[in-house]
């Protein structure tokens, strides 16, 4: 299934089914905050993630999945479910703002797996994708990730130009960068960090780590 999913999808195929999927879901007047993982979901009803996905699959929870086959729930029904089982709905509702996190890269799997991770990650991160450096660019603009995990390997990214790029623009220069690459050695990410780089992960990634680090550098940890 997976070399079929190479071969027939391209990562820029996947990314606007993606933006196909959640576009249709926010013209219906459905905002980002309006819309809850199943760990932000069981922390707002006081319950375990198990119990959320319990409930979903019983019909008594209305969900969707996304591309990458995660359960997302409006709140709004999340919190008719709650009133008619006498759940207390929490006054400040979640009032900390989600931490933006964007993921450049062109290999899909790659892409899968840390999406994958980071949305079912307790901190409830809103994680979008780039294929390629376009667009990154229009995304570092638009979406304003407070962190970008970037593979500087990519054919038309030069990884040196865009952490010095980021860093030096006033209204990005707080954005923390995650630089990945197969094929730079300590002295490479010596040099990616005097241009910008936070951190340098060599692949194949470490999930675990990567997610610590993630954590560490949102001031979450």
């Amino acid at each position: 299934m997976r070399c079929l999913y190479r071969k027939f999808l391209t990562a820029k195929q996947i990314y606007n089914i993606y933006n196909k999927h959640i576009t249709s879901i926010y013209n219906k007047g459905v905002t980002v905050d309006d819309i809850l993982t199943v760990a932000k979901a069981s922390e707002y009803c006081r319950v375990s993630s198990k119990t959320i996905i319990n409930w979903v699959e019983a019909g008594h929870i209305e969900a969707y999945k996304t591309v990458g086959g995660h359960r997302r729930i409006k709140k709004k029904n999340l919190e008719t479910f709650m009133e008619k089982q006498g759940i207390p709905i929490p006054k400040d509702e979640m009032k900390e703002k989600r931490k933006r996190i964007l993921v450049v890269d062109d290999d899909p799997i790659i892409v899968e797996t840390i999406v994958m991770a980071l949305e079912e990650d307790k901190f409830d991160y809103e994680v979008i994708s780039a294929a390629d450096g376009f667009e990154a660019g229009l995304q570092v603009n638009h979406f304003k990730p407070h962190l970008l995990i970037l593979d500087i390997m990519m054919p038309d990214i030069k990884g040196y130009e865009v952490c010095k790029k980021v860093k030096s623009n006033p209204e990005t220069k707080d954005t923390k960068i995650i630089v990945l690459s197969a094929y730079l050695d300590e002295e490479k990410f010596k040099q990616m960090k005097e241009h910008g780089a936070d951190v340098c992960f060599s692949k194949p990634l470490p999930l675990p780590q990567l997610k610590e680090e993630v954590a560490r550098l949102l001031e979450l940890r």
